[in-house]
């Protein structure tokens, strides 16, 4: 354990460390150039973190701290949010809730509690199937769960006990194939809910970035078959195929255990395109538009919304900037776009 003395170093040291990372996101989003050889990425600020605090930190912690100045460096941190601890108005609310393993919060008066979702353990997504009437929740550290309209879980698979520590980034529902999907960090996850006495689930990898966000393309034409889109940490959004005779989606009447299997990703059909010198934050497709959404924290290339053709081509798409200094995620959630005519 660190001294005293050496504990307020240390946490000189980190203060320094988030100030130079900070300005240097900062400079990236105004289009300066930075030094490759000062840039710190995750691994470096990962490294540097647990040499100034040592092996406890917890990984996750440094990733959530992380991510966090750099989706808005204009946020305001606390060192201690580095130990997993938070200062702020929620911090007493939070404090006195007395189940641990809580999935979200209706009111002050009823909580919706699920015993799957382990402590320390945050939502990740929440995605409406009106016409099942249900909704798909996941969890950051890899649960994916079904509530029906009741608001009672009925299907959940924990896909952590077969994975690393990966998190689950977002997930949606495949309306033609009947399953969900999910993407982490690494992989995309395919779960057939509906097969009784057992859980397939379908593992594609490896991907080549950190993937951030999915939705589903949903075209009424497209029979057994369905597509998704990504958003990753390199600022493309991929397009990926979905198909029925992928997935070995009937199970057999002896079959009661769960099944995992792993498919590779470069035998699926794929189209992507780098839209944006950022993350991508948030894809989503407009059925009524016949167009996709992008969103991203790059204040040049903040918002992109065009035909989904435009993946696969050369031509220029739609962008749409925020002013600078505003967090782009944001600006793009209040802003109101109208699109007529083409």
């Amino acid at each position: 354990a660190l001294e005293v003395s050496e504990f307020k170093n240390a946490l000189k040291q980190f203060q320094e460390l988030v100030e130079k990372t900070v300005t240097q996101k900062t400079k990236k989003r105004l289009g300066l150039s930075i030094e490759d050889e000062d840039e710190i990425d995750y691994d470096k600020f990962y490294t540097t973190t647990k040499t100034i605090f040592g092996p406890e930190i917890k990984d996750y912690n440094i990733k959530a701290f992380f991510r966090k100045i750099s989706s808005n460096p204009h946020a305001r941190t606390e060192w201690c949010e580095i130990f997993g601890c938070f200062i702020g108005e929620s911090y007493t609310a939070s404090s006195q809730l007395k189940e641990e393993n809580m999935v979200f919060l209706v009111s002050e008066k009823q909580q919706i509690t699920h015993a799957v979702v382990k402590r320390q353990d945050v939502i990740k997504s929440i995605v409406k199937v009106p016409h099942l009437d249900f909704t798909l929740v996941s969890s950051q550290k890899g649960v994916l769960t079904i509530f029906n309209n009741q608001r009672k879980s009925f299907f959940s698979y924990p896909f952590y006990f077969h994975q690393d520590t990966a998190w689950i980034t977002g997930c949606d529902f495949l309306h033609q194939l009947k399953c969900v999907v999910a993407v982490t960090e690494r992989t995309i996850i395919v779960w057939d809910y509906k097969s009784k006495g057992s859980q397939n689930c379908f593992i594609i990898k490896p991907m080549e970035s950190a993937l951030l966000c999915v939705c589903t393309v949903t075209m009424s034409d497209r029979l057994a078959k369905d597509n998704i889109l990504m958003g990753d940490d390199k600022g493309y959004v991929h397009l990926l195929t979905l198909t029925s005779d992928r997935f070995g989606l009937k199970q057999g009447k002896g079959k009661k255990e769960s099944q995992l299997q792993v498919l590779d990703s470069k035998t699926f059909n794929s189209v992507k395109r780098k839209l944006h010198d950022d993350w991508t934050v948030k894809v989503k497709y407009f059925s009524e538009l016949n167009c996709f959404g992008s969103c991203s924290s790059d204040s040049i290339h903040s918002f992109v919304l065009d035909d989904i053709k435009r993946l696969g081509d050369n031509l220029p798409v739609k962008e749409f900037s925020v002013p600078r200094g505003v967090n782009a995620f944001t600006y793009c959630a209040k802003a109101k776009v109208i699109v007529t005519g083409g």
